[in-house]
Order: C-alpha cells, then sequence, then structure tokens
C-alpha cells in the first residue's frame, strides 16, 4: 500500500513540476522569431500587477494547460505594469495591446505572426476570455479559435 502511494505521489507530481516549468517569452522579438520558424501561433498573456490571477492559477498553473501549450503554442507573457522593462518596450506593448483591440486585463490573445522579406506581419485569431470551468473547458475555446 504504501509503495503504491509513493508511486501515485511521484506520478502526480512529476504533472505539478511539468505544469509549473512553462517557459513564457516575455520580449516580443523573440516570440515572433520562435512563432515563425516553429509555425505555431502565440498565446499573448496582457497583465499588470494588481489584475487578478484566477486565470493564472486555474488554467495555467495545470498539468492539461502545460501539456496543451507545449504542442500548440508559444507563450508570450506581457506585463504592461513591468517596472524593469525599457521604456520602448513598454510603448511597443501598449501598442500592441491597443492594436488588438485589447481593452481590460487580464487578456489572452491567439496571434500568427511572420516575418517576410525583414517585415513582420500578423493575424489576429481571436481572444479567449476566462470563464469558470477549468483548463479543459478554457482549452476547448482555444482550440475552437485554433481549428475553425
Amino acid at each position: 500500500m504504501t509503495q503504491k502511494l509513493l508511486i501515485l505521489l511521484l506520478f502526480l507530481g512529476s504533472f505539478f513540476l511539468h505544469s509549473q516549468n512553462l517557459v513564457w517569452k516575455t520580449d516580443m522579438n523573440d516570440a515572433i522569431v520562435a512563432s515563425d520558424t516553429q509555425k505555431r501561433p502565440l498565446l499573448i498573456f496582457f497583465t499588470a500587477t494588481g489584475i487578478s490571477t484566477r486565470i493564472q492559477s486555474e488554467i495555467f498553473a495545470t498539468p492539461d494547460f502545460a501539456v496543451w501549450s507545449r504542442d500548440n503554442v508559444i507563450l508570450v507573457k506581457l506585463d504592461l505594469s513591468d517596472a524593469a522593462a525599457s521604456d520602448v518596450v513598454k510603448e511597443q506593448n501598449v501598442k500592441l495591446k491597443n492594436a488588438l483591440g485589447i481593452d481590460e486585463l487580464p487578456q489572452v490573445c491567439l496571434l500568427l505572426a511572420s516575418v517576410r522579406k525583414g517585415k513582420t506581419t500578423f493575424n489576429n485569431m481571436g481572444l479567449i476570455p476566462y470563464r469558470q470551468g477549468g483548463a479543459k473547458v478554457w482549452i476547448a475555446d482555444a482550440n475552437s479559435i485554433l481549428n475553425p
């Protein structure tokens, strides 16, 4: 019995550790290159200090999201209140937020980015609002945008 419990704990622990090891890019230029190279859309999470963290704890911190995101998107987290960011980066992030029509935070946007002849083009696929129901419901919403 003890051995089965230990195996179960190790198995579940590996999922939780994996979900905590998400790699969120914070530089749009790096994210665009990764998206173009890997032919995967960007999942841009717009946030700021003092904003609700429900989406992070209920969706992004789950093993389901970790597996799904690894296979489907390039994760980008743009903290619009990041004091460590340069003025140029802050301005770039605010311009992107406004161009995508994001009016409240936190918000998630799916976006295709490609670079051709040194010019970056974006294709806004859609916004994914937070709604109750957990990661599986949220992932289903995201999949409906990625695969219409």
